[in-house]
């Protein structure tokens, strides 16, 4: 994956100009568009389209200071068809328009050339194993929310706090397969997963495609499948999205699993009865790399 992520840089930087066709790029590299574009995401720390842009825009910089051709023909160079898309994305990189830039030499604010590497530091093994499930459906209570990466996210503790008591009750009853119990069920999440985009939150439980299910209730059917289940205990959600983001940087590198398509799954084992500390699984749908 490491060398796939920095191949894929280098495709990037072979010709800013233009439009990588990404599909076809993660086939030649062994994988598939989804998995290469939530790795970069989570590695980079930015989705791949903002590091494109901003990597364009670092060099055209270069182009516009130095006076390599009028404004429209280093929009086209980058692959912008007019001067005003051009400048629009050169003023979210820079905070100053390319005619400024070019009258007084900056500001200039470079995104560097990113190369991937793997570093082992003494971290601590992972807790996982891997299940193979046939088809479910999750159902319960779902609401649009924005992505937030670190911290409780507040849009879905509102949506919890709205549920009445006995809803949580109704939906425990239903639970009747892995995983068990109540769930928190994220789905939707774009491949670059962009904090602030939205995903689908469902707050309930899974089951069999057998079991019957109140027309009220939200559903997300889940085909048969690959899960890789990592375990995560201490405080909560720190230790949670802790384990989340190590499953980029540590686990999926080092192991022959990538990422699939499909809802990410938490089931709480134990916990604090005010949610400060829990012991939790979190599901990620895998296939075989």
């Amino acid at each position: 994956m490491i060398s796939a992520l920095n191949r894929l840089v280098d495709l990037v930087e072979e010709d800013l100009g233009a439009e990588l066709d990404l599909g076809s790029t993660a086939k030649s590299l062994g994988t598939t568009e989804y998995h290469l574009r939530r790795m970069f995401s989570s590695l980079a720390g930015m989705p791949l389209s903002e590091y494109v842009r901003r990597r364009r825009m670092t060099v055209a910089a270069g182009d516009v200071v130095r006076g390599a051709g009028d404004l429209l023909d280093i929009a086209v160079r980058y692959g912008y068809g007019s001067t005003e898309a051009f400048g629009r994305a050169f003023r979210a990189v820079h905070g100053a328009g390319p005619g400024e830039v070019r009258r007084d030499g900056g500001p200039l604010r470079t995104q560097p050339q990113l190369r991937f590497r793997l570093t082992v530091e003494g971290s601590t093994p992972m807790d996982t194993r891997i299940a193979d499930r046939p088809a479910f459906r999750l159902v319960g209570h779902a609401a649009r929310v924005p992505l937030i990466h670190e911290g409780v996210n507040p849009h879905i503790q509102q949506h919890i706090a709205a549920l009445p008591p006995e809803v949580h009750q109704r939906l425990k009853d239903l639970s009747d397969t892995e995983p068990a119990g109540l769930l928190q069920i994220t789905d939707g999440v774009e491949p670059d997963a962009p904090e602030g985009s939205e995903l689908t939150y469902l707050h309930g439980v899974a089951v069999t495609g057998q079991t019957p299910v109140p027309g009220d209730l939200d559903a997300i059917e889940v085909p048969a499948g690959k899960w890789a289940v990592f375990n995560a205990s201490g405080p909560f959600p720190d230790t949670l999205q802790a384990t989340w983001a190590a499953t980029a940087t540590e686990w999926f590198p080092s192991n022959p699993w990538r990422l699939r398509p499909g809802p990410s799954i938490v089931t709480f084992l134990e916990r604090a009865a005010d949610f400060s500390t829990a012991t939790t699984e979190l599901w990620l749908p895998v296939e075989p790399a």
